[in-house]
């Protein structure tokens, strides 16, 4: 199935909008739909799209599988609840730890996620629920870079040949499908979306885990919770694509107190992009530079060394993993 791209600039939002809420209502016909929200603009979109289309007929997740920024799972629950939009949080967290355990290559941690996510905890939550489809957000980029070769979105599955309805035993609805990520902000503003979602920046599907070299633990997801927490507070304001904290896999010399201290590593990206497609690293002042440096390594347990990646995509890509 060939996917047109509707640009931003072609978008009728209030058409496109009244569009994908009557083909979600026509796919899902009388049958119950589930939506995962993560809190990004993509799925928060799908979710105001679906409450919109099926009213209670949608039951919408968020699945906290450990990997998410700091107090992430219960901010986003509340907002939605403000919305009107009840949510019901899942803890996954020992699904999908189990599922990295021992898992270092780049792809096989997407599938990992992929598996866990679609057939273990989705598919719990459909036969509980009787639900015949899966809202998701995903978009035109997600699709484009798994086909070229790029690097495997978790959440592209029919694309690749995957039929949902045999392996997980749901069929996917994908209203967004068509758009990049600044035509689905466009879609989300005029949904009625607050600004801190419409306009935040890009998180991956897999999460913290595409922010971590090598294995995926409780112990190194909480030490990238914490430089990212930092990284997002500093460099807030610097109106960037796309900001983030990687913890490398080997560890390095350092010293503190006079000794001796190997330690660990943190690399700090930091993108100007359109859509993701290419991306330049932002010409950050070495003040902030030097600021984000010492309070990684102050604050961050072990970390003895703070880069900053110059790097442009290609041939670097926006995440790590």
């Amino acid at each position: 199935m060939k996917i047109e791209e509707i640009e931003a600039k072609d978008l009728n939002l209030q058409r496109f909008i009244e569009e994908k809420i009557a083909e979600i209502a026509s796919l899902a016909g009388s049958g119950l739909a589930i939506n995962a929200l993560s809190g990004g603009v993509d799925s928060s979109t799908v979710t105001m799209l679906g409450h919109k289309a099926l009213g209670e007929r949608m039951k919408t997740y968020f699945i906290d599988h450990g990997l998410m920024r700091e107090d992430e799972p219960e901010r986003i629950v509340s907002l939605f609840k403000e919305l009107g939009v009840l949510v019901e949080l899942v803890d996954a967290r020992k699904e999908f730890f189990n599922a990295l355990k021992g898992v270092t290559d780049p792809e096989e941690k997407r599938e990992a996620i992929t598996q866990a996510f679609y057939k273990d905890v989705f598919g719990r939550l459909v036969k509980e629920s009787s639900a015949t489809h899966l809202l998701q957000g995903t978009n035109y980029t997600d699709i484009e870079e798994t086909v070229a070769g790029v690097k495997r979105q978790h959440n592209i599955l029919e694309q690749i040949g995957i039929d949902t309805q045999e392996q997980y035993g749901y069929k996917v609805i994908e209203p967004l499908i068509q758009l990049r990520k600044p035509a689905v902000r466009e879609v989300a503003r005029a949904l009625g979306l607050p600004e801190e979602i419409h306009n935040r920046p890009p998180f991956p599907g897999p999460a913290l885990a595409a922010r971590i070299i090598g294995e995926v633990t409780q112990e190194r997801v909480s030490l990238v919770k914490k430089a990212t927490k930092i990284v997002e507070e500093e460099l807030r304001n610097t109106q960037a694509f796309q900001y983030m904290a990687i913890l490398h896999e080997d560890k390095v010399t350092g010293v503190r107190n006079r000794k001796r201290d190997y330690g660990l590593q943190i690399e700090v990206r930091c993108w100007e992009s359109q859509d993701a497609l290419t991306g330049s690293p932002t010409r950050l002042s070495y003040d902030t530079l030097e600021k984000l440096a010492e309070r990684i390594t102050t604050e961050v347990p072990g970390v003895v060394s703070v880069t900053y990646n110059i790097t442009k995509k290609p041939p670097s890509t926006i995440e790590a993993v």
